[in-house]
């Protein structure tokens, strides 16, 4: 089964619960309306499903190959890749003054899910130029915007991002690739880096490595670390390609999924020492690379989206084809399609609930990212820059983790043929894995949720969001329907349990940390449900309303049919969580460490 991008829903969500026309009400976007979106959503999904999915299991059967310190990619990836670059799609979000498209956040977002959806090893490319793009807009000085900036989002040129080191994980106050100054300004990079996703390919004439080292005789720990612009090859004054730098790729790595996507193990300074320049100021590298982690993190998180939609499509076909047992019911005399099994409808529903409740909070997400970038009052800005950054670990870590349960409930609805290579379905489960783990661990975006987001200002945002949790219940109670009034009570049993785990995090975050942070994955969980299912909540007003207008009635009954499965078999495990969180602390770390 070839994919289909959910243009329908996109559309929705961004109409309805994100508020798309709002965002082009705001001078920077005063052409990205409805119309804008949907007519680019069309032509990214052209490109996805016609050119880029069918790429997809020919990545995993013939992944990247390494040979002579060279990368070779899936045939087909190099053609299609040229097609997007010339497209314009790489540089769809990014500043109108260095080639790009300038549109809002919100309907890059949209076009990435697709693009994963079609093929998450391919997308992985822009998704590390997006991250450098970003760095380099907030930290480079001119000289390096107007050189590298131009290339890497007509695709011309690929970013990469180099943190981890062979003893250097999420721990990065152990990084010990070096930088020596020399006399022309210029650094000398020496170290080896691993983990770099397109670190070394043939898809570009050139990839701007950003690397993080530390500069000779700058203090230990993460306050020593500096961010270096490296380049597979030096560029000449005149913006073409000189030398090739002492930075060369030693290997790539056989991994559990995304195999198409070369992870290179990068060695720097072999020969001499790899050329180098200074993004900022020396010391602040980490602060600098944070700006790339938080635009990847999103970008992993609606790869959990994409992933499980795509999950979702090929479980809906095979359950369509797949002739097993009559029905319970007895709607059918003879065998019939497995989609007819009650339990094979739960896994479907399970499936598309989660995908849609995510894809609802990124995409309102993206929304308050466009306003805290370019609304014109600077109190609006605060507000969605806080609301934002605390749904960065939201959209991450529960897209991420739903992602793995999607895709494992895929397998499942396939049954024996789930567990044969040939069907599909197992390569979107081994995908997945990586998702919780990349850009910073499901454990680290809790952390990030527990102390930075929740702990920090005790707890003002956290509260602020469910008071709008709570307006929102005010307004469904109000609507006669069934649906409205289950959702509403689901909603506020999920939103007492949110805030009385806010309550436990900033009361006991000193006096037992232990304590509180042996709760901040389920915690995480916690908050991404509530606030799924929030959208959830208003998508089903809002497809409730339409219905009422006539407007779409097969999508629209569908929706309410979503929205209230969510708040009966999702959203209404969150008092669980709250209980295994306040309650349950005291038995994740009661165990002596002996007896593990």
């Amino acid at each position: 089964m070839t994919y289909r991008a959910p243009v329908k829903d996109m559309l929705f969500v961004m109409k309805e619960l994100a508020g798309i026309e709002a965002v082009a009400a705001l001078p920077a976007y005063a052409d990205a309306g409805y119309d804008t979106a949907a007519a680019v959503l069309e032509e990214s999904a052209k490109l996805c499903e016609d050119v880029i999915a069918p790429l997809n299991w020919e990545g995993d059967k013939n992944p990247s190959s390494f040979r002579d310190g060279k990368v070779t990619t899936t045939p087909g990836f190099k053609e299609a890749f040229r097609q997007y670059a010339e497209g314009g799609w790489q540089g769809l979000q990014h500043p109108a003054d260095y080639g790009g498209q300038g549109l809002p956040k919100l309907i890059h977002a949209a076009c990435s899910e697709m693009v994963n959806s079609a093929n998450m090893s391919f997308a992985l490319c822009p998704l590390l130029t997006d991250g450098a793009v970003e760095a380099l807009l907030t930290a480079g000085t001119p000289e390096q915007q107007s050189t590298y900036l131009p290339k890497l989002i007509d695709g011309t040129w690929t970013g990469s991002m180099n943190l981890t080191e062979p003893q250097a994980g999420s721990d990065l106050s152990m990084v010990r690739t070096r930088a020596e100054p020399q006399p022309d300004a210029t650094y000398r990079i020496f170290g080896t880096k691993i983990y770099i996703t397109y670190g070394e390919h043939d898809l570009a004439e050139n990839i701007v490595h950003l690397v993080l080292a530390r500069v000779v005789g700058a203090p230990e720990g993460v306050k020593g670390i500096s961010l270096f612009i490296c380049p597979k090859f030096l560029v000449n004054a005149d913006g073409g390609l000189g030398a090739r730098n002492d930075v060369h790729c030693v290997s790539i790595e056989h991994k559990m999924g995304i195999k198409a996507s070369p992870t290179a193990v990068l060695q720097y300074g072999d020969h001499g020492g790899a050329v180098a320049t200074l993004v900022g100021q020396e010391n602040r590298g980490l602060e600098y690379m944070f700006i790339m982690m938080n635009a990847a993190r999103y970008g992993v998180g609606v790869q959990g989206i994409a992933l499980a939609e795509r999950a979702y499509q090929k479980a809906v076909q095979y359950a369509r084809d797949r002739v097993q047992s009559r029905p319970v019911d007895g709607s059918a005399t003879a065998a019939a399609a497995i989609i007819h099994h009650p339990d094979v409808r739960r896994m479907l529903m399970t499936m598309r609930a989660h995908t849609e409740g995510c894809r609802a909070m990124a995409l309102v997400a993206a929304a308050a990212f466009d306003a805290a970038h370019a609304h014109p009052d600077a109190e609006v800005r605060k507000q969605n820059q806080a609301f934002y950054e605390f749904m960065v670990p939201l959209v991450k870590g529960l897209s991420t983790e739903m992602s793995l349960d999607v895709a494992s409930l895929g397998v499942q609805v396939h049954g024996g043929m789930g567990f044969i290579e040939e069907t599909g379905a197992a390569q979107y489960l081994r995908d997945a894995k990586i998702l919780t783990i990349y850009e910073g661990t499901t454990a680290i975006q809790a952390n990030d949720l527990v102390g930075r987001k929740t702990g920090r200002d005790g707890g003002q945002v956290a509260r602020a969001i469910a008071a709008q949790i709570e307006a929102t219940e005010g307004a469904l109670r109000q609507r006669p329907s069934a649906a409205g009034r289950a959702m509403a009570q689901r909603l506020g049993a999920a939103r007492a349990a949110f805030l009385d785990v806010v309550d436990f995090i900033t009361t006991q975050g000193r006096a037992q940390p232990g304590a509180v942070y042996a709760g901040s994955v389920p915690y995480l969980m916690l908050a991404g449900t509530t606030v799924a299912g929030w959208q959830m909540a208003r998508a089903l007003m809002a497809a409730e309303d339409r219905l009422a207008e006539g407007v779409d009635a097969d999508f629209m009954r569908a929706k309410i049919v979503t929205a209230r499965f969510y708040a009966d078999h999702i959203l209404n495990k969150a008092t669980a969580l709250r209980d295994s969180i306040v309650d349950g602390s005291e038995a994740v770390t009661a165990m002596a460490l002996e007896s593990f």
